[in-house]
């Protein structure tokens, strides 16, 4: 049995990796600021009132979290804002770097005692931090901020390798979820090939940027 820990994991991608995890018979430690009612009966380990921008309560987890093993830690916590040219709202953008850069780097730290050699830590991405790729513009706090995580988990690959941990850096797809109006890929469509491109990696294949469908993203 394998232990995996969830941020964000009160509804959305966060709440189907839960599930789905516990479906198949894994430990489940579900990390939220509250938690959904479909979250408190689902079974699983939740540890509410940890906000991954705060040091206080990231340290409060780490106090929670002594001595349990982690063998997948899954940076899932994120939020979207559409800031346009014209509308920067700098206080926006700050919260997005926060929350969606900051906020996962600050997890690994915390919880590197936790981890062993073999465990595997994820980060979640997006398609819209790929500098190549972006063909529209816009977004700029949520792209801006999804750029830093994707550069925090490439460093994370290169230095965890001595431990023997690897890194994914995953981008799940456009997923109907309340993030993105309820428009795409079904949650449990996306979290099914999130879940394989997880199995898959290895040392070898440590910092690599997947699609959820197994395609490798351009930086």
């Amino acid at each position: 049995m394998t232990t995996y820990l969830v941020t964000g994991a009160s509804r959305g991608i966060g709440y189907e990796f839960c599930r789905q995890l516990k479906e198949s018979g894994e430990t489940v430690i579900a990390v939220c600021r509250s938690a959904s009612d479909e979250l408190k009966n689902l079974g699983v380990r939740v540890e509410t009132d940890i906000d991954i921008t705060s040091d206080q309560a990231v340290a409060d987890l780490v106090k929670r979290l002594q001595g349990t093993p982690i063998d997948v830690l899954i940076n899932n916590a994120g939020i979207v804002k559409k800031n346009t040219l014209e509308n920067l709202d700098f206080d926006s953008i700050r919260q997005q770097f926060e929350v969606n850069a900051l906020g996962p780097l600050r997890v690994t730290q915390a919880l590197l005692p936790n981890l062993k050699a073999g465990s595997k830590v994820v980060i979640m991405t997006s398609r819209m931090g790929s500098i190549e790729d972006n063909t529209s513009g816009d977004y700029y706090g949520y792209r801006m901020s999804k750029v830093a995580l994707s550069m925090a988990g490439k460093s994370l690959s290169i230095d965890l390798e001595p431990r023997q941990i690897s890194v994914a850096i995953l981008h799940p797809g456009m997923v109907s979820t309340r993030m993105t109006g309820f428009s795409g890929t079904p949650p449990s469509a996306a979290v099914k090939g999130l879940l394989a491109r997880i199995e898959e990696l290895n040392l070898e294949n440590s910092g690599t940027f997947w699609h959820a469908n197994g395609e490798v993203l351009p930086w």
